[in-house]
């Protein structure tokens, strides 16, 4: 009896240590599927392939994630979820340290598809296996603060990793991250607890969950403001280029990585208990950034407000969609944040494919109308959304 009182005390007291371990494997997994975006010319050069070649090293890792989610977390659910993570982190450490060694197109891209697999399992499970270390009224919490590191890692990680890409080659900046991933492993050996798996149910099943009308909501409200943000953030010099914006893209992103750092810090602070209404500010300031580079993004001083009112708008998207697909169900929360990131993922992927057509036809700003064109419908949904978001 003893025991449990003390286990049940270590669960009311939030381990940040332990959360924020967590939150760095998030932040290398961003950073290992979006690294090569950011030296696209150096590799080309070295590995003499074409610009559509280079593309794919990050668009067969994303097809990879979104494809083997669902089916490899439902065969994994009974894993120790400790075992899971650290066999993950070993394929994200070995994918990129040898994708920096060897010079084979054919190989790099294989190595590129494991890394895949391996985010595809980790974006699912990590987060369901951090609500499992804490009370109920700290999921929330603990969601934002491990997702905090997918957020840091596009703000802050990437223009770092592309500094080390640029002063010092790709093969550095792969060989380097893959360490740090081994460290991450290492400390995650002996610092994360020992947690068992679930049994996968005829009701836990991906498809049982697809039957769930909340979670219906949920998975449409990634829909919408997935391609909405990234709609524009894959082409975001498309749109400094524009609006001719002073400093161009280094002040945009400086800005919008501060605006999306305050957000995080708001999700972790606030999701618990106010999740509908993080949801609606989150779509109304993408609406409220979007109109600003529309009418005034010209003007110096407002662009950049724009930028950082954008950041605070992304900065809790991951968070407040896994949080409020996690809500909807009591067991096999990894299965329903499997099913969210797989749709994450496929968005991400609609996403760059309609921004792309658009841009062909019409300026940057097209992408601009199609986000508000979103983003208003997904705030609706979440006004009248009381019962799913709480």
């Amino acid at each position: 009896m003893g025991k449990q009182d003390s286990k049940e005390q270590t669960k009311n007291v939030f381990p940040w240590l332990i959360m924020i371990l967590m939150s760095s494997v998030t932040f290398v997994g961003i950073l290992s599927e979006l690294m090569p975006s950011g030296v696209l010319p150096l590799m080309m050069a070295d590995l003499n392939i074409s610009e559509v070649q280079t593309g794919n090293l990050v668009g067969y890792y994303a097809i990879a994630s979104a494809i083997f989610a669902i089916p490899l977390i439902s065969l994994t659910m009974a894993f120790n979820r400790k075992s899971l993570l650290l066999i993950l982190l070993g394929g994200f450490a070995v994918s990129n340290i040898i994708a920096g060694l060897v010079h084979d197109y054919t190989i790099i891209i294989i190595l590129r598809i494991i890394g895949g697999i391996c985010a595809g399992v980790m974006w699912a499970m990590i987060a369901a296996f951090g609500m499992r270390l804490v009370d109920e009224e700290h999921h929330g919490k603990a969601i934002a603060v491990i997702m905090a590191g997918n957020t840091l890692g596009i703000s802050i990680g990437m223009p770092i990793m592309t500094t080390i890409g640029n002063d010092y080659g790709w093969r550095a900046e792969f060989i380097g991250l893959g360490i740090v991933i081994v460290f991450i492993s290492i400390i995650s050996f002996f610092v994360l607890p020992s947690t068992p798996g679930e049994k996968l149910t005829k009701s836990s099943s991906p498809f049982a969950l697809l039957k769930v009308p909340a979670v219906l909501i949920v998975l449409l409200l990634t829909l919408l403001g997935v391609i909405a943000h990234y709609g524009v953030y894959v082409y975001v010099t498309s749109l400094v280029d524009e609006i001719q914006l002073a400093g161009g893209i280094e002040s945009a992103l400086l800005l919008f990585g501060i605006g999306s750092l305050i957000s995080v810090l708001i999700a972790i602070k606030y999701t618990d208990n106010y999740l509908r209404l993080l949801t609606i500010a989150m779509f109304a300031l993408l609406i409220v950034s979007m109109a600003v580079f529309l009418t005034f993004g010209r003007i110096t001083g407002i662009g950049h407000f724009a930028f950082f009112l954008w950041g605070l708008s992304f900065g809790p998207l991951v968070t407040l969609l896994q949080a409020a697909v996690s809500k909807q169900i009591e067991t096999a929360k990894d299965v329903a944040t499997s099913v969210q990131s797989s749709v994450f993922n496929l968005s991400i992927m609609i996403a760059t494919s309609a921004a792309g057509l658009l841009l062909g036809i019409y300026s940057p700003m097209s992408l601009i109308y199609l986000a508000i064109a979103l983003a208003v419908p997904g705030m609706i949904i979440s006004i009248f959304g009381k019962k799913t978001l709480g």
